[in-house]
Parts: structure tokens; sequence; C-alpha cells
């Protein structure tokens, strides 16, 4: 029996660790560095966090198929998903209102379906009536298929206040873990 020359074992060492770093990449896990303040104290700026993609069923490449998913998405859930304006560009911030529920921000308050949000998540932020999707005593009820998203930094956010809605096509996963710097590793809430 041949031995297989030491360089041919590394390059199919290699070759055997990138399919898997790749594999676990887009259907498992993917790392993101937040670079903006839009979801501060959440998140902050330079945060490197982990997202969990395949909860919500990972895209397939080159097609618009998803695997099964494991969990719908939920007020409250923090997601990374793909800027409705700008496709190369991803963007994170807190899911607020789901399809067919109508959003309303009164008084720095989030109202949907007209029923104040209390949950602590949202409750203990104020949040401002800018851009074109929530002027004062607007109320805009969610399409099908899409999602209403804000940032935890209502002042500092560009958001589906400004640009509106996220589809579902565009969701990529939902924020699980800040893991650097070390003396910020938490899970997401």
């Amino acid at each position: 029996m041949r031995k297989k020359s030491v360089i041919r074992e590394w390059v199919e060492s290699i070759l055997i660790a990138l399919i898997l770093a790749m594999f676990i990449r887009t259907f498992i896990v993917q790392a993101f560095k937040i670079p903006t303040g839009s979801m501060r104290t959440t998140i902050l700026e330079g945060d490197l966090i982990l997202v969990n993609k395949f909860i919500y069923g990972a895209k397939i490449p080159f097609t618009n198929l998803r695997l099964p998913s494991f969990a719908k998405l939920k007020r409250g859930d923090v997601v990374v998903f793909i800027y409705p304006e700008d496709n190369k560009k991803d963007f994170i911030k807190r899911l607020v209102a789901l399809p067919g529920e109508t959003v309303e921000i009164k008084n720095g308050t989030i109202y949907i379906n007209d029923h104040p949000l209390l949950d602590p998540a949202f409750s203990q932020r104020f949040y401002y009536n800018r851009g074109i999707f929530s002027g004062e005593g607007q109320k805009i009820t969610v399409p099908a298929g899409n999602y209403f998203v804000l940032g935890d930094n209502s002042a500092s956010s560009r958001d589906s206040r400004y640009w509106g809605f996220v589809p579902w096509d565009n969701i990529l996963g939902k924020a699980m873990l800040i893991y650097w710097p070390l003396q910020r590793i938490r899970i997401v809430k």
C-alpha cells in the first residue's frame, strides 16, 4: 500500500477544514463585527458577535430557498438581515412588529395594535418619531412577509422608521453571543 505524501496530506487537511468552515459559516453560525452604535447599550461598536443562522432556516446560497427553521421570529429578537436598500450590507436591529401588526410610536413608547410594549427590552428605552414611517400619530401596518425593526439606540439608528420593512427573505439569523471583547462576553438579549 502506498503512503500519501506529506504535502498531499496537508492539502487534504486544509481543504477539508475550509469546506467545513464554509459549511458552518453558511448554514450554522457566522461572526459579525458591529460598526455603529445603533444598538447601544445592548451591543456596542466594535463588539464581535456570533449569529445563529439555522434557527430561522439558513438561506441556501444562489437560490431563493431556505432550510427548515427551528423557531419563528418573535418580538424582541435581535436579528441580522440584509439591508433592504443595499443588498451588500448587513444590519442588526431588534424585531418590533410582525406581519399584519400595526406599529405606532407615541411619546417615546412603542404601541403594537394600540397596546404599549411593556417588555423591558422596549419599555426601558425612548423611541423617537423620526423618518417617514414613524411620524407623530402615524400608525403603520406591517405587510405580510415583512417585519418592522428598530435600533435600541433610537436617537442614533437608521431603521424601519426611515426605510420601511425587512422582507422575510432578507433575514439572516438571530444574534446570540457577544464574544469579543472579553469583558463583554454575554448572551444577546
